[in-house]
């Protein structure tokens, strides 16, 4: 389906796919990091397993084809943000989904554009981290209130010390977990698995206490 987002800008439709669990407890929009879209395997299979678990995914594109031609578009983090802000609204809106706690899952450049979107969204239940780079942010992070949980790899040595200096910036319930031998796209065996139990663990527990 298409993801029509009503932006300052005019309208954006964006191909997407939005896929609702049996008893969802809550929807997690995932949020791709650059060079990545909607059908990265590694996001589908989270996803998949986050469904099975109960929760409701939306995956779509943050950019048209023509404007993912532009690098600079994939880097650009204010307009990221935008998108995955109107991706919310738009959420909003479906007669199966609009009343659903809002998680939001990042990955790469993603992490710091879900963070963005979480600081003007405040109704955000909460946001998970895989490998990301929330430093890309760092203007926005004291404004996020949305709990927040950080995965990053052991091994993934340079990321982990900007996890470590963007999770100081937060001001909001917080975690930042860290993968044993886990390098930057989590490969190792066990290690992505490791990555879909925690961040389903932090997604439900936030979508109970917002239901509460």
């Amino acid at each position: 389906m298409d993801v029509e987002l009503s932006l300052a800008g005019g309208t954006v439709r964006l191909p997407g796919n939005l896929e609702r669990a049996e008893r969802a407890e809550g929807l997690v929009i995932f949020v791709h990091g650059s060079g990545s879209s909607r059908l990265s395997p590694r996001n589908r299979m989270v996803a998949a397993t986050l469904r099975g678990a109960g929760c409701a995914t939306l995956l779509f594109d943050l950019l048209t084809g023509d404007e993912a031609q532009d690098r600079a578009n994939v880097f650009d983090v204010p307009l990221l943000g935008s998108r995955v802000a109107g991706a919310i609204d738009w959420v909003r809106a479906q007669p199966a989904a609009g009343t659903l706690p809002i998680g939001l899952f990042g990955a790469s450049t993603g992490t710091a554009a879900a963070l963005v979107a979480a600081a003007e969204r405040p109704d955000v239940a909460a946001v998970v981290s895989r490998g990301g780079r929330p430093d890309l942010a760092r203007d926005r992070l004291g404004e996020v209130r949305s709990p927040t949980l950080l995965i990053v790899g052991g091994a993934d040595t340079e990321v982990l010390a900007l996890n470590r200096s963007a999770f100081a910036a937060l001001r909001c319930r917080k975690s930042l977990e860290i993968v044993p031998g886990a390098t930057h796209l989590f490969e190792e065996p066990g290690t992505l698995d490791t990555v879909v139990r925690l961040a389903g663990g932090w997604f439900l527990d936030a979508f109970a206490a917002a239901e509460a």
